[in-house]
């Protein structure tokens, strides 16, 4: 089984009419467990701020669909280091936080609608040649769009 990393865009993509059919889809695979979802404290403080559907959409996932994870110090010295490189911005430490959390977790995929600062060819290699520099494995960066298996 896939562990997904999803960063926060994906919980309110659903509710998004640019984004709903993909991450609809994939929600429903999520509640079949046919993917496991890397949950970071990250994700977690980010959704206290969400509306109260965003939320209510996270805890009607299965419990046993989630895999916790805190956030390490080694996150923060890596999120730091995509920084120093300028990969993104200073105001974007957040999303460097995610990029190495899933890093550092080893999950198969990070899954996102943030274009800008995550899904995008250029941040892509940035966070990959830091990974690559440092011994860490590349990501892989998707859209739910680009993750669904298709059925014939």
């Amino acid at each position: 089984m896939q562990r997904l990393y999803l960063d926060t865009s994906i919980y309110g993509g659903f509710f998004e009419p640019e984004f709903e059919i993909w991450t609809n889809i994939l929600f429903n695979k999520i509640s079949k467990s046919q993917y496991k979802v890397v949950f970071s404290k990250l994700t977690d403080i980010e959704l206290e701020r969400a509306p109260q559907n965003v939320k209510d959409l996270v805890n009607s996932l299965p419990p046993d669909v989630f895999e916790f994870v805190d956030i390490s110090e080694d996150s923060l010295r890596l999120a730091d280091q995509y920084l120093d490189e300028k990969v993104v911005g200073k105001t974007n430490r957040a999303d460097c936080i995610h990029i190495a959390l899933a890093t550092l977790n080893n999950v198969d995929i990070l899954v996102s609608w943030n274009f800008k600062h995550i899904v995008n060819i250029h941040r892509i290699r940035g966070y990959n040649s830091v990974n690559y520099k440092l011994g860490y494995k590349i990501i892989e960066i998707r859209t739910p769009r680009e993750i669904i298996e298709y059925e014939d």
